[in-house]
């Protein structure tokens, strides 16, 4: 959305964009151990899936992969695209707009928190910590809705 605002070295209006910032969430899950949640060292605190800011440039399947190794110090693989969550209050800090991945781990024994992730580690589906911030407790909620046959992952595109 196009917005006209005061240019505060001069005084004049200039043009700003107010769009929605791109980011990526993923649902890294394993049939025996369940699925990875972080604790945010940043606001909002709380626990959430892994997940950050699409890069400039960077193709959103790429962040995705790259910030599960950031903050897991996993090795993922995409099997799908669960869905894109844009809901504008969906994140306290702005406007956010998600593609959120299923993923599996190549190497699940190896989770081990970092970036901005105080923790991580694989909870049962059935047995979250709690607060989930952001909407990820829809997103999860979606990712069951998957595993019991209700719903359907889109392909990825190869990187």
């Amino acid at each position: 959305m196009k917005k006209e605002i005061k240019c505060p070295a001069c005084g004049g209006s200039i043009e700003a964009y107010a769009n929605p910032a791109p980011t990526v969430d993923v649902v890294i899950y394993s049939p025996e151990k369940g699925v990875v949640v972080i604790k945010r060292e940043n606001i909002p605190h709380g626990y959430a899936l892994p997940g950050g800011f699409i890069d400039e440039g960077e193709q959103a399947e790429a962040a995705a992969i790259r910030e599960a190794k950031e903050e897991t110090n996993l090795d993922i693989r995409l099997t799908g695209l669960l869905g894109v969550y844009s809901r504008p209050d969906r994140d306290p800090r702005r406007h956010t707009m998600s593609m959120v991945y299923v993923c599996e781990a190549a190497n699940p024994d190896e989770l081990r928190a970092g970036d901005d992730a105080g923790q991580a580690a694989f909870y049962s589906l059935d047995n979250l910590p709690s607060p989930i911030v952001f909407d990820h407790d829809q997103i999860i909620s979606d990712f069951k809705e998957y595993l019991v046959g209700e719903r359907s992952l889109a392909p990825v595109q190869p990187l």
